[in-house]
């Protein structure tokens, strides 16, 4: 019978068409749709940050109380968060709107 740590690990390929060495470098900071422990190294980091902001629908502007409650059941430091993907250009911010670039 295979662990749960497969079915996470397929779960993440399968939802995000991910490599297989993404989903291996994920691994260790991603379960279950949260990030379980912050990267220390910023390769890793904007790999993580990058499954996140995957989430934000494409066009469309949110409201920081929007992206706050997004991000709250991801990390709970959720503003760490919002200012990483904003300093990683995953999201753009003007006058308190996101959206997602790219």
């Amino acid at each position: 019978m295979a662990g749960f740590g497969f079915y996470n690990e397929c779960m993440l390929s399968a939802n995000r068409n991910l490599a297989a060495e993404e989903v291996r470098q994920l691994r260790p900071f991603w379960h279950e749709g949260r990030i379980i422990r912050w990267p220390a190294r910023e390769g890793r980091r904007r790999l993580v940050l990058a499954e996140v902001a995957r989430d934000f629908p494409l066009g469309r502007r949110l409201a920081e109380a929007e992206v706050d409650t997004m991000l709250r059941s991801i990390w709970p430091d959720y503003c760490q968060l919002r200012r990483a993907l904003v300093d990683y250009e995953l999201l753009n911010r003007k006058d308190g709107v996101y959206w997602r670039v790219g």
